[in-house]
């Protein structure tokens, strides 16, 4: 209970850095209006994204969970079986999005993946791709991955050694590389396999990613060259200023540099499908949220009748605004960024 309190406690206080009235930078809100995209709602669900704990293996310096070795919040199976009676009597969600931490660290996750195959929805594990090799206990997951057909996410913020050590830490490098081979091995990435590997790249520092077209081809490029490797799609995702990001922000002194550079970045065609409208977030804890960001951030859904798995109520939900701050800017920035990369292209 005290590290929630903790977590709580640092929420709020990104949320007040990110809101301080004195800031001269526009509302999300207010600019949204200007542009003829307010209020903001939610269209038909589409997307559940669960995130089963902030336990992780790593510490990035760019993680907006705050994830790592010693976080204790894993969901309970209890909480998974109440995701599962929402999937049943919710036909629209056609795909589940499952992400920590890293997700493969909490005990049920093999029953709870086993659980949601059988529904017959798409379903992503988000991997940070180390966790499949730093340890024997996962070592047959890519191949559990595959005979469940899972589409494995996994994050890859370059395709060089120096820029993915800084990052990550000392050595990911080297592991996220023999982990894609690894999944390479069972078939993922390979055409006609019908198993799908998609790569995440983020930013190291304070600016917005590349073309994510031109970015893919690199990386296809000189992933084949040097390692043998094949993977489907790139994704580029603007690192929000939230949690760890933020503050390495406000310790080098360039947090009102990158909030103006996301502000004056700011596109209507990316604004008009950013992912919160398909997109439903639910916390280790069975809250919910309109997206993965809001969740670290503590803004729940604005649903009183409907805010936990547990009382889940479509109707209530779909009527209901979706909750907005600051750090939306980094999502309708440039080409806009999304749990799926890039909005526009």
């Amino acid at each position: 209970m005290l590290a929630q309190g903790n977590a709580l406690s640092q929420a709020a206080n990104q949320r007040a850095i990110l809101e301080d009235v004195h800031l001269t930078l526009p509302r999300f809100g207010q600019v949204m209006q200007e542009n003829g995209l307010a209020p903001l709602r939610p269209l038909e669900l589409g997307i559940l994204q669960i995130n089963v704990g902030k336990m992780c293996n790593q510490t990035c310096t760019h993680c907006h969970v705050d994830a790592g070795p010693d976080r204790r919040e894993i969901m309970p199976r209890q909480t998974m079986e109440e995701c599962l009676s929402v999937l049943r009597s919710t036909p629209s969600i056609h795909t589940v999005d499952l992400t920590g931490g890293a997700p493969e660290m909490n005990p049920e996750f093999i029953w709870f993946v086993e659980q949601v195959s059988t529904l017959g929805r798409k379903t992503i594990v988000r991997s940070n791709l180390t966790i499949l090799v730093s340890n024997k206990k996962y070592s047959s997951y890519p191949q559990f991955f595959a005979d469940h057909g899972i589409m494995v996410i996994a994050s890859m913020p370059c395709y060089t050694e120096e820029n993915v050590d800084k990052q990550r830490g000392t050595g990911v490098y080297v592991q996220s590389i023999e982990a894609l081979k690894r999944l390479n091995e069972v078939g993922y990435g390979k055409e006609g396999s019908g198993l799908e590997l998609n790569l995440v790249y983020n930013p190291g520092g304070p600016s917005l990613p590349g073309p994510q077209d031109a970015l893919e081809r690199d990386y296809k490029k000189i992933l084949m060259e040097q390692h043998g490797i094949t993977f489907n799609h790139l994704f580029t995702i603007t690192n929000l200023p939230i949690s760890r990001f933020l503050d390495s922000l406000m310790v080098s002194g360039k947090y009102d540099e990158y909030m103006e550079k996301l502000v004056h970045a700011f596109n209507p065609s990316a604004a008009s499908g950013v992912m919160c409208t398909n997109t439903l977030s639910v916390g280790w804890d069975g809250q919910l949220y309109d997206c993965d960001f809001n969740q670290m951030l503590d803004l729940p859904v604005a649903s009183r009748g409907s805010r936990s798995i547990s009382n889940y109520d479509g109707a209530a939900l779909s009527g209901r605004l979706i909750a907005t701050g600051r750090h939306c800017f980094g999502c309708t920035a440039g080409a806009g960024s999304s749990c799926q990369g890039a909005i526009t292209h």
